[in-house]
């Protein structure tokens, strides 16, 4: 990890941080059923960093295995969802766009999800719009692991 990290952030109580040598990539909005429960929201957003430039400073999130493919990291001790990463795709990890430190360094590029938009959102922002079937990485995800979501157990991390 060099000196100086690109990006960094963390959970609101401060018990979970993390920081990245490179800057995050490919933020996109999630629409989706699982994003909106997993972030109790409308939506969630993401951005990617590469694992290998990627650390937690400190703390560690607990981990949820919210489908056969696919975990979601939050701190223990306030709640706040962090990560989200497809267990066939170590190499990448997603982040919630607002537990970076400069949430605005990374705007969203895209909707995904868009199955699951409310009826009362409206976002005329121009941005692309494809559902999660159309999602490749999705498909590739669930060709990895199967169902899409039985209810997993809290598997690692936290307290």
């Amino acid at each position: 990890m060099a000196a100086q990290a690109k990006a960094s952030g963390g959970c609101l109580c401060g018990a979970v941080r993390y920081e990245s040598s490179v800057a995050p990539s490919d933020a996109s909005y999630c629409h989706c059923r699982m994003c909106q429960q997993s972030v109790g929201n409308a939506f969630a957003i993401y951005a990617d960093f590469p694992t290998a430039a990627f650390r937690f400073v400190a703390g560690a999130p607990k981990v949820y295995r919210s489908s056969s493919f696919a975990e979601r990291g939050f701190c223990a001790d306030c709640g706040t969802p962090l990560t989200f990463q497809y267990l066939g795709r170590p190499e990448r990890i997603s982040v919630t766009l607002g537990s970076l430190d400069d949430p605005a360094a990374c705007p969203p590029q895209r909707h995904e999800g868009v199955e699951g938009w409310l009826p009362w959102l409206s976002m005329d922002d121009g941005l692309p719009h494809e559902t999660t079937e159309q999602d490749p990485e999705f498909q590739r995800m669930r060709g990895f692991g199967g169902a899409v979501r039985p209810p997993g157990p809290v598997t690692k991390g936290g307290k």
